[in-house]
């Protein structure tokens, strides 16, 4: 269970928060009326509102490699732990998170602290149910551009209740970036969605849904990871330079 929600950190209040982004600053902040939230990197590849899945926060090993990966690309992560999340640290007991929409709305808060003009424009993205809700929130009130690790397609074993409903209604650069072996939607399965023009999809070689390769198969999570952020700094910049 992740520990994110528990280290120690300034309280400060959101329009701090804001000044103390645009002095340039990085670090962990609790935010009066949201919760944790930690920033990391200098932002020269883009800024990115990142969730976590369902069943782990963002000190789990998978989320922390990745943030520290994209700091290193120069992706500015705001991470940020939803509601029920922080419940589970404090009480030391697992929760199933609320209805998605719900996870939606606590995600906009966030985004509209999150949001100034100086700063520049803030992607949204998250893995699994984390992606889910930023894509949710996209389609209904547009963003900057996508980034979505591990989407959940499908429940496993349900390929046929396919969240895609509201794909229709994004109009921003997205990326998805899934294991070939995801059994939420694998190689094959996304090959044959119709995603959009603006969507694009890079697999990670014989990963699953928290891109853990077979052993047999030469690759390492770690590496996967790596890789993964190395190709989602590279959109954000390609789709920056454009605007």
């Amino acid at each position: 269970m992740s520990d994110f929600a528990r280290l120690d950190r300034v309280a400060i209040s959101s329009v701090r928060l804001r000044e103390r982004l645009l002095e340039g600053e990085v670090g962990r902040w609790r935010i009066e009326g949201l919760g944790p939230l930690e920033v990391e990197g200098d932002g020269s590849a883009g800024r990115l509102l990142i969730a976590h899945g369902a069943g782990a926060g963002q000190g789990s090993p998978f989320m922390s490699q990745l943030r520290g990966d994209l700091a290193k690309h120069g992706v500015q992560t705001l991470a940020i732990e939803f509601a029920y999340m922080q419940r589970m640290q404090k009480e030391a007991k697992r929760f199933p998170p609320p209805r998605i929409d719900r996870l939606v709305d606590e995600l906009n808060a966030w985004c509209d602290i999150l949001t100034h003009p100086e700063l520049g424009s803030v992607w949204l993205g998250g893995k699994s149910m984390g992606g889910r809700a930023a894509s949710l929130l996209a389609a209904r009130d547009q963003a900057a551009g996508l980034v979505l690790c591990g989407y959940p397609f499908h429940p496993p074993g349900k390929p046929e209740s396919l969240r895609l409903s509201h794909w229709p209604l994004l109009g921003c650069p997205t990326l998805v970036v899934q294991g070939s072996r995801d059994p939420f939607g694998n190689g094959e399965e996304v090959a044959g969605y119709r995603l959009g023009d603006d969507i694009a999809v890079h697999l990670l070689e014989d990963g699953d849904h928290d891109w853990k390769p077979r052993r047999a198969s030469g690759f390492t999570q770690e590496g996967l990871i790596e890789e993964a952020a190395g190709v989602i700094a590279a959109f954000m910049r390609q789709h920056s330079e454009r605007h």
